[in-house]
């Protein structure tokens, strides 16, 4: 065993290398400390592009690093996040090539979020309930600022990198650094004095607010109350540069503008040289071009003045000749005016003449249609009467004395007076009226003998 060499090899004078002492001291700690579930605060959250976990959990008084390899870290059922209060279970061991002491993670579970986030959530949800965070309270960013204020650390990594943007980007701009910790006891305060300081002296147009990237404990000066509250009642726009992409502070959200870095901070503050210079020149062309322009239409103008002026003689000359132009049409215009007048009568008069009323050829005229009025009554009476005639013709025709004069009689039921028309309805003792020709007569039937009817 490892172990027992490396008690063997203490009493003597043999040489222990360093890989064997760590691969023993690792073996007795896997030996000593059994899987076990182990709770604490998550901080330094880090996932590797292999997929593996690696963070430290920790209490108020002591922390210890863990791993958790790609094969368990895909089944977890979250992904703990920087303030987390969690549960691992998990093997003590050591990292040999480092000696460091570390926790073998295979399993991992929620028991709450960690006291630092609870705090920072609670304070989010106050501030975002009294409208701190509303985005019609924020500010655009000025496009060409005079000058720009940074307020961080002197000694800060993410001034260096603000400064080199800016320099890159509008060396032109000056930058004027208010200098305050941004970290540690008291930091917060002196933030937001620096922070009142710059809108007292009011000598800039925007304020960088930055820090580079940490652990929650590491960016807790930018979660301070009195800081967010400054920041919102700042009347020079504020953008906030805390830290990496996914880390977020109370100072991000009271912010007119958040930036995921302090260098993009820096590049969303600054105009770019080069463009503008760029857009200088364009605009400048554009000028040229402009001016040129104007100056040939000026210079077309000029020229066509200088057409239109002419010598005061010249114009006097012109004047006279207008003038007995003028009085010649003046002198004909009455003479004009007396000729169209005529000339009007006349036609006025010959269509009044060609339309003036002639009695004699109307009364002629009215003379004809009387008489074929007259004419037209007479034939229309001749045709009339003949028809009259016609139709009495007819009606003598099928008149019935003229059928009884031909020896036809009519015989009818005395009692009803309805006429017989068949011998069934003649009976012995009938009475019947019988018309003639000449007259009727009333008849008792004393026999009767049917007959088939015939022709006559």
């Amino acid at each position: 065993m490892p172990s027992d060499r490396f008690s063997s090899a203490a009493g003597g004078d043999v040489v222990v290398p360093v890989s064997a002492l760590n691969r023993a001291i690792a073996s007795m700690l896997e030996r000593s400390f059994p899987l076990a579930w182990i709770s604490g605060e998550v901080s330094n959250f880090t996932r590797a592009a292999s997929g593996h976990w690696y963070f430290s959990i920790k209490d108020a008084q002591a922390q210890i690093r863990c791993v958790m390899f790609r094969g368990r870290a895909q089944y977890a059922e979250f992904t703990p996040r920087e303030g987390d209060r969690i549960e691992v279970r998990a093997l003590v061991t050591m990292y040999e090539p480092r000696g460091e002491l570390q926790l073998n993670v295979e399993a991992v579970r929620r028991t709450g979020q960690g006291r630092l986030y609870e705090a920072f959530l609670r304070l989010k949800a106050q501030l975002e309930a009294e409208g701190l965070f509303d985005a019609d309270r924020k500010r655009d960013l000025p496009t060409h600022p005079r000058a720009i204020g940074v307020i961080t650390s002197m000694q800060a990594a993410a001034l260096r990198d603000v400064l080199t943007t800016l320099c890159r980007r509008a060396p032109h701009v000056p930058v004027i650094v208010y200098p305050a910790p941004v970290q540690g006891a008291g930091s917060a305060e002196k933030l937001t004095a620096m922070l009142d300081a710059a809108n007292a002296r009011n000598e800039v147009d925007v304020i960088v607010l930055c820090r580079g990237g940490g652990s929650i404990e590491d960016l807790w000066s930018f979660n301070d109350e009195t800081l967010a509250r400054a920041i919102a009642a700042s009347a020079i726009p504020v953008v906030s540069g805390v830290g990496h992409e996914t880390d977020f502070t109370i100072a991000d959200f009271a912010a007119d503008v958040r930036a995921p870095t302090p260098t993009a901070a820096a590049e969303l503050v600054s105009p770019q040289r080069v463009l503008l210079l760029r857009e200088l020149d364009q605009r400048h062309a554009t000028l040229a071009r402009g001016f040129g322009r104007l100056m040939e239409r000026r210079a077309q103008q000029l020229d066509w003045l200088a057409r239109r002026l002419v010598s005061p003689g010249e114009r006097l000359a012109q004047q006279r000749t207008h003038l007995r132009q003028l009085s010649i049409r003046l002198a004909s215009a009455g003479s004009r005016a007396t000729a169209q007048a005529r000339a009007s009568f006349n036609v006025v008069q010959m269509r009044w003449q060609r339309t003036r009323p002639d009695p004699a050829a109307h009364r002629a005229r009215l003379d004809m249609l009387a008489r074929r009025l007259d004419g037209a009554f007479a034939r229309e009476r001749e045709r009339a009467s003949a028809r009259v005639s016609e139709l009495a013709a007819r009606l003598e025709v099928l008149s019935p004395q003229r059928t009884l004069e031909r020896g036809y009689a009519a015989v009818l039921d005395a009692q009803s007076g309805a006429a017989v028309l068949a011998p069934a309805a003649l009976k012995p003792g009938k009475r019947l009226t019988v018309h003639l020709a000449q007259g009727s007569a009333d008849v008792a039937l004393a026999d009767v003998q049917p007959r088939l009817a015939e022709g006559f």
